[in-house]
This record gives structure tokens, C-alpha cells and sequence, in this order.
């Protein structure tokens, strides 16, 4: 189905297991233009089961639910339908429970106490392809990586000479952008940091990715982590 425009609309599915929370997001959803609300699920095992036969474009997913949480159904649903975004919207904010979130495939996470703007700017986004973790999210994902990293043997963290080499061909602008994105700024605030404008920031972001062939934000925060260590 597309919209008045004439672009796709954007298929979600709304995981909670609170039925007065999925009803008010699936109405809030529902009101956009640009998106169509195809389902919705109670538990982890539905939402698996919708998300294979309706197959989504994003799926909103709670985490504490029962027979199956969040986190499990998220890492079933990005095996198996590598298109499908995962965006969780929950109360848990624990740094053991947004980095499992994360390495499950999550692409984005937000708290509950998100505006309506943001859970609709980052579902959109999502759609995108874009990961989405706002920098309190940010730096609790990077504190569970450099706890990792400290308990590690060294060489299971030690950088393969083709990611030293692509780390190393960045310039002094593109190497200050990783290092910030991975102290968990947004684009905003490295552009206040380095004197640019966001947009500018934005196209240094993009540009790093490609060239360090990354495909999320979180990815290159793990990669300057990882240059550090063997630094």
C-alpha cells in the first residue's frame, strides 16, 4: 500500500505485552501518512510467528514480556528476516539489557519515555537502514564493549591488519568524528564540538562507514574502542 504521495508505507508491528500500550501505539502509528500498522503481538513467540508471516518492515518491540522477551524474539526475527528492523521501546535501560538488545540485532532503542516525535523519527529512520541510540543508550552499550575488552585476552580484541589499515586511512577530521561517536555523541553534539554543521557532520559519519565498511553507528564506536586497545 502506498500513500498519498505515492511512496510505500512504512509496515510495523507493535510487540507489548500491555494490550492498552500496543492499542495506543498502533493508534499513534496508524495516523501518519507514511506508515500502515500490520500487526500486533502480546509476546516474543507471537511477535516471531507475525513477523515471519506478515514479514514487516519494523517491528516495535518491548523487551520484559512473557514466554519469550524481547531480546530472544529480536534475535530470532534478525536471523531470519534480515530486512526487517527491529526497534525496541521499553523501561529497561540496565546496561546488561541494552547490550543484549544490540547484539540480538536491535537497531535502534528507546525508552518509553520517548516524545511521540522520536518514536516516529526513529522508526522512520530504522526503515532507513540508520541505528538509532541516543547517547545515554550510546555510552551504556560502549561501557558493557570496554568491560568486555578489559576482561578479554588480548589478542581476541586485537584488530586484523586490514581494519588497522582502513582505521589508519582516515583524516585528522574523520579520525576526531569516530572518537566521538564512540564517547556516545550525537551528531549534534560533535558538530558543537568541532565547529560544523550538523549536516556536515552527518555526510563524515556516512563517509566513515562506508570506508570502514560498518553497517551502524554502534559498529564504528566498537572499532575506535578496539584502535585504542592496541595503541
Amino acid at each position: 500500500m502506498v500513500d498519498r504521495s505515492g511512496s510505500q508505507r512504512i509496515h510495523l508491528l507493535i510487540v507489548d505485552d500491555q494490550p492498552l500500550v500496543r492499542r495506543g501505539l498502533a493508534l499513534m502509528m496508524s495516523l501518519q501518512a507514511d506508515m500502515e500498522v500490520v500487526g500486533e503481538a502480546g509476546d516474543g513467540v507471537d511477535a516471531v510467528e507475525q513477523a515471519k508471516r506478515l514479514r514487516p518492515d519494523v517491528v516495535l518491540m518491548d523487551l520484559h514480556m512473557p514466554r519469550k522477551g524481547g531480546v530472544g524474539a529480536t534475535r530470532e526475527i534478525s536471523a531470519s528476516l534480515p530486512q526487517t528492523r527491529v526497534v525496541v521501546l521499553t523501561t529497561m535501560e540496565t546496561e546488561q539489557t541494552v547490550f543484549d538488545a544490540v547484539r540480538a540485532g536491535a537497531l535502534a532503542y528507546l525508552l518509553k519515555d520517548a516524545t511521540e516525535a522520536e518514536v516516529l523519527e526513529t522508526v522512520r529512520a530504522a526503515h532507513r537502514g540508520e541505528s538509532h541510540l541516543t547517547p545515554q543508550i550510546a555510552r551504556k552499550v560502549l561501557e558493557q564493549f570496554r568491560r568486555l575488552a578489559d576482561m578479554a585476552p588480548e589478542p581476541e580484541y586485537r584488530a586484523d591488519d586490514d581494519q588497522v589499515d582502513l582505521l589508519a586511512s582516515l583524516n585528522d577530521k574523520e579520525t576526531s568524528v569516530l572518537q566521538l561517536i564512540a564517547e556516545g555523541k550525537s551528531n549534534k553534539q560533535i558538530a558543537a564540538m568541532l565547529f560544523l554543521a550538523e549536516g556536515t557532520v552527518k555526510n563524515y559519519v556516512s563517509r566513515i562507514m562506508d570506508r570502514l565498511q560498518a553497517n551502524s553507528r554502534t559498529e564504528l564506536a566498537v572499532m575506535a574502542l578496539r584502535q585504542r586497545r592496541i595503541q
